[in-house]
């Protein structure tokens, strides 16, 4: 796209990789199962509280399995078509601009591969090469960070959040109605924090953070979140009896 500064010079626009597509992709999958393992353990646990009654914890359990799942799939099917609606759009642009002003694009698309480091003439001879291969595909992957045949598909994600979610929900869900009633909820705290920081770690590794300050943040946010809903599960419950 021919974005550019006053001064006739091209704008660059961030850039992205299709390794670092897939890590985006990992990532929100890790982060979907810390959603499903926090608010369904948050929902389990404060039932718990209020009552010993297994199908009412299983109830609730998969009432929030359920509602969370699809919560997360609609959530990231508008989202990722919102991606995918603005990447055509900006290849539709492309596409127009080279049609139109070919030369333009090909000096544009000299200086960005000179900006990634390249010396004037071989920029211009990379250019050139690249252009006459797939102008299109040349510009959408070095300008704008895209792959043409490579675009966000809406219902991957979706599906991916879905899962996601539910493979992390079914942690608490299932481990809360397994021990003895009276160890039932410590259990779960402790399955419950260990499984927050596996996805911290697995998410700090991906991302290349520092891994214990990730564990220690969805660790303290999950105990936070279980101790307030298991305080207003047992305050409710109390109240009720």
């Amino acid at each position: 796209m021919s974005t550019r500064e006053t001064t006739g010079r091209p704008v660059h626009e961030p850039h992205r990789t299709g390794t670092a597509a897939k890590l985006n992709w990992l990532r929100a999958g890790v982060m979907g199962a810390n959603d499903g393992i926090v608010s369904t353990a948050g929902l389990v646990v404060g039932v718990a509280a209020a009552t010993t009654e297994v199908p009412a914890i299983l109830t609730a359990g998969f009432a929030g399995l359920s509602a969370g799942a699809v919560s997360m799939a609609l959530g990231e099917y508008v989202s990722v078509s919102a991606q995918r609606d603005t990447e055509r759009a900006m290849l539709r642009i492309e596409r127009r601009e080279l049609e139109q002003m070919p030369e333009a694009e090909l000096e544009e698309l000299t200086g960005l591969l000179q900006a990634k480091g390249l010396e004037p003439d071989t920029a211009r001879a990379a250019a050139e090469e690249l252009t006459e291969r797939n102008a299109l595909a040349a510009h959408a992957e070095v300008e704008l960070g895209i792959h043409p045949d490579e675009l966000a598909n809406p219902w991957a994600a979706a599906l991916s959040s879905a899962v996601s979610f539910i493979v992390g929900a079914l942690v608490p869900l299932l481990v809360v109605v397994l021990p003895p009633e009276h160890l039932r909820v410590p259990i779960t705290f402790v399955a419950v924090l260990v499984a927050l920081a596996l996805t911290g770690t697995i998410s700090a590794s991906l991302g290349g953070a520092r891994r214990v300050r990730a564990v220690v943040r969805v660790v303290i946010g999950g105990a936070i979140a279980m101790a307030v809903t298991f305080g207003v599960g047992y305050l409710f419950g109390t109240t009720v009896g």
